[in-house]
């Protein structure tokens, strides 16, 4: 409990002192590693890094295959290449202010809880980061909620800037990080011992 509150408390840290942090956000960058990892970011990388460099703004990026026939045509491929996945707790406003942001644009995307001690762990080693709300655009993390800066990554990976869902869409249900082990089947009765058979007319079997 008391872990789960200190992540709660600097969620809470992180949305309140968010609102600034992108508010003059400069020119983005989507970069391609040499292993072809994409990462975003509002600084170019290093001439010696030998990746791949493109810049721009909405709909600029997000080419793919389909994965997912229930989406419009026009998502298809961003949601593919650019999947999204917001992870929360429970009592925690900036985890309700991020789903509404991803809900009401119309970003299809999919939720981790984080709820018992294994949830922590896992959540940490894959974020490395003591706070909720976290987001990931494709690789790239976003760590608190912060309207602003998740609009222009959203933007920059190519999601409309309003909902393209149809009506009847609806996100998964929210999932346990870490899912639950199903309880081991029940063991089998033991087999029966040469006492429990019952002797056969007169022959009265082995007796012990």
């Amino acid at each position: 409990m008391k872990m789960k509150t200190t992540l709660l408390a600097t969620a809470t840290l992180l949305c309140l002192n968010g609102v600034t942090f992108m508010s003059h956000a400069q020119q983005l960058y989507r970069i391609v590693g040499p292993d072809g990892k994409v990462t975003f970011s509002d600084q170019p990388p290093p001439a010696a890094s030998n990746a791949k460099v493109t810049t721009g703004r909405s709909g600029s990026f997000g080419a793919g295959s389909a994965a997912n026939s229930s989406l419009p045509s026009e998502l298809r491929p961003i949601a593919t290449k650019f999947p999204v996945t917001l992870y929360t707790s429970k009592d925690c406003a900036p985890c309700d202010s991020g789903r509404s942001m991803l809900t009401a644009r119309g970003i299809p995307f999919s939720e981790k809880t984080i709820a018992t001690p294994e949830d922590v762990a896992a959540y940490r080693r894959l974020s490395n980061n003591p706070s909720l709300p976290f987001a990931t655009i494709g690789s790239q993390q976003l760590k608190g909620f912060n309207d602003t800066e998740w609009t222009q990554y959203l933007d920059l990976a190519g999601y409309p800037k309003t909902s393209a869902l149809p009506a009847t869409y609806k996100n998964p249900p929210p999932a346990p990080m870490v899912a639950k082990a199903p309880p081991p089947p029940p063991a089998a009765p033991p087999p029966p011992s040469v006492r429990d058979i019952a002797p056969v007319g007169e022959n009265k079997g082995i007796v012990f």
